[in-house]
């Protein structure tokens, strides 16, 4: 098929567009290896459209899809009156969720216009993003002799917070939040550690994961947790989840190269994670670095990604 060749996906496995495979379907099928069929192998690889809505204006997208594998391989020039249909028809989507699922009307032009006959001008490869990260941090080393900073203390202790509190606790410490306080500017004075796994905020007094753990549940994420402490991961055994106040300190207000409101020096991987904070009346709280902001949800079905932290 022209479009695999395009970008650069070998025959040998067969790909094929999948038309069946939606968003909704994904997580099921491949962070649990079940759902609408059962993927035989870490290695295999789904590929299916869907329409970005994260995005503005929103665009149609190919996505190639394996067991905790996912990366836009392109971005493709649709009509926009279709993808607006599309969407309508869908209705609003939930916060945390806004890739849309194809229509029959889409799938036709597509046909059309990429597999029937190949028009190499509406396809725009998208880097993987899957490219090794580089070590250094551009960060002083935590053996420098540095200035002083001014210190603060951020709670560490779980908590049960209400939505109610969030702008008090974001203009606590003048914490961005992109939905919220998108004014706010928290400055720290990250410095490295020299280890390659992490980074410490003098302000703060917080040694962080520069990278952490794949999505799950938060039941799985307190095993994770546990043995990193057995092990003494960078040679300590008292890591923890942050407290949303805590993840919100790693908050930038713009975003990086990477694409996250975030320090570069932090992994990519670990777009939105898990902290310690229960939602009231329900829920666990979120920070999301992709979208700038905090949110909540279950903390099993997807779960979350988790970003360790320990006081210094």
């Amino acid at each position: 098929m022209e479009l695999f060749n395009t970008l650069g996906i070998s025959s040998a496995g067969h790909p094929t567009i999948d038309w069946e495979l939606t968003p909704a379907d994904t997580f099921g099928t491949f962070e649990s290896w079940g759902g609408r069929e059962r993927v035989r192998h870490a290695s295999e690889r789904f590929y299916y459209f869907f329409i970005n809505g994260w995005q503005d204006p929103p665009g149609l997208c190919l996505m190639e899809r394996g067991i905790k594998f996912a990366r836009v391989l392109a971005e493709i020039d649709a009509p926009r009156e279709l993808l607006d249909r599309c969407m309508a028809r869908q209705g609003a989507s939930s916060y945390t969720d806004k890739n849309f699922a194809i229509d029959a009307d889409l799938k036709e032009w597509l046909q059309s216009n990429l597999l029937d006959r190949f028009d190499a001008s509406k396809v725009h490869p998208v880097k993987s993003g899957l490219e090794e990260e580089v070590q250094e941090t551009g960060l002083p080393r935590a053996t420098a002799a540095l200035a002083p900073v001014k210190t603060i203390a951020l709670r560490h202790a779980p908590a049960v917070v209400a939505t109610a509190e969030l702008p008090e606790i974001l203009g606590r410490h003048n914490f961005f939040d992109s939905q919220r306080r998108p004014q706010g500017h928290f400055i720290g004075a990250l410095v490295d550690n020299a280890d390659t796994l992490t980074v410490t905020d003098r302000v703060t007094s917080l040694m962080w994961q520069r990278s952490g753990f794949d999505i799950m549940s938060l039941r799985a994420m307190k095993r994770r947790i546990e043995a990193a402490n057995a092990s003494r991961l960078a040679g300590h055994g008292d890591w923890r989840l942050p407290t949303v106040e805590e993840a919100l300190s790693l908050m930038a207000p713009k975003p990086n190269f990477k694409g996250l409101f975030l320090h570069p020096c932090f992994s990519r991987e670990q777009a939105f994670i898990f902290t310690s904070d229960q939602r009231k009346p329900g829920g666990y709280w979120f920070v999301d670095f992709k979208q700038g902001t905090v949110f909540w949800a279950s903390g099993t079905i997807p779960g979350g990604f988790g970003r360790l932290v320990r006081a210094v």
